[in-house]
């Protein structure tokens, strides 16, 4: 699909929480579907687990109950209803998820953290096919005059480590001239900008939009484009479950699922492919 330069417009209707740690969501409620097709291998009988880095809102945080929810949430529902068990979350850090140890260590047997899909990353723990596309985008405060990174110059820019807002801030800091400061997570990377700490945050559109819209002393002012596509990821000797994510991922396509669950937590229509 295309990349969400909509959601500049459509920021006000991206909605919802913040932070996280282990949760459930909503429980199957049908058997498994995919005539003779191999079952893929579950880290935990009944269960999809499935690995996250919270928050990262709105592809998975907590709501105000305590519950972990998201866009990524919703469609990892989809592939735990065709395999007829309940999904299963737990947070933890991003880097493990990219490389493939929470594979490797039967921790998990997906990873959902709206993830680019890149070479290194894909040889690792391979991707689904693409389910969202994405850029990163510049977050500041609505009075700092800070338009593009040639305004950073002598100043701090935060970033989330392990992403590939982190790699574009460091390709780029050489000819702008400023500090890349790295963060563990995104809300304390974009909180800096809130209190004052860092002049500018770099991440993902999608996140960054958001968090603008909860915090109206911030604004995104421009986005760059990098043609990002986020994948589910998975066990490299579990080719089953990537075959059962791709497969909920066109049917949710196909039947318009897909664009009920984008539209619920964007404000707007999938955009076509």
């Amino acid at each position: 699909m295309k990349r969400l330069m909509g959601l500049a417009a459509g920021a006000a209707a991206l909605t919802l929480a913040l932070t996280g740690c282990a949760n459930y969501s909503q429980p199957a409620t049908s058997a498994p579907t995919g005539g003779s097709a191999a079952a893929p291998a579950l880290a935990s009988a009944g269960k999809l687990t499935v690995c996250t880095h919270l928050a990262y809102k709105p592809f998975q945080f907590k709501d105000d109950a305590g519950k972990i929810v998201g866009f990524d949430v919703d469609l990892m529902d989809l592939v735990a209803k065709k395999l007829g068990v309940t999904q299963d979350i737990v947070d933890i850090d991003f880097g493990q998820i990219t490389s493939g140890a929470v594979f490797t260590a039967k921790k998990c047997d997906a990873g959902a953290a709206a993830i680019t899909i890149t070479d290194e990353r894909n040889a690792a723990a391979p991707f689904s096919d693409p389910y969202f596309a994405a850029t990163q985008a510049l977050l500041v405060k609505t009075d700092s005059g800070i338009m593009g990174l040639e305004d950073l110059k002598g100043k701090i820019l935060a970033v989330q480590t392990d992403t590939t807002g982190q790699k574009y801030a460091e390709d780029h800091k050489a000819e702008y001239g400023y500090e890349v400061k790295v963060y563990d997570d995104m809300p304390t990377a974009a909180n800096a900008v809130l209190a004052g700490n860092a002049a500018a945050n770099i991440n993902d559109n999608g996140v960054v939009f958001d968090f603008a819209k909860d915090n109206p002393t911030t604004t995104v002012v421009k986005e760059f484009e990098t043609g990002e596509h986020y994948g589910f990821n998975t066990a490299k000797d579990n080719p089953a479950m990537l075959t059962a994510i791709n497969d909920a991922l066109k049917a949710a396509k196909a039947d318009g699922t897909y664009n009920t669950i984008y539209k619920k937590w964007f404000g707007v229509d999938a955009p076509t492919e």
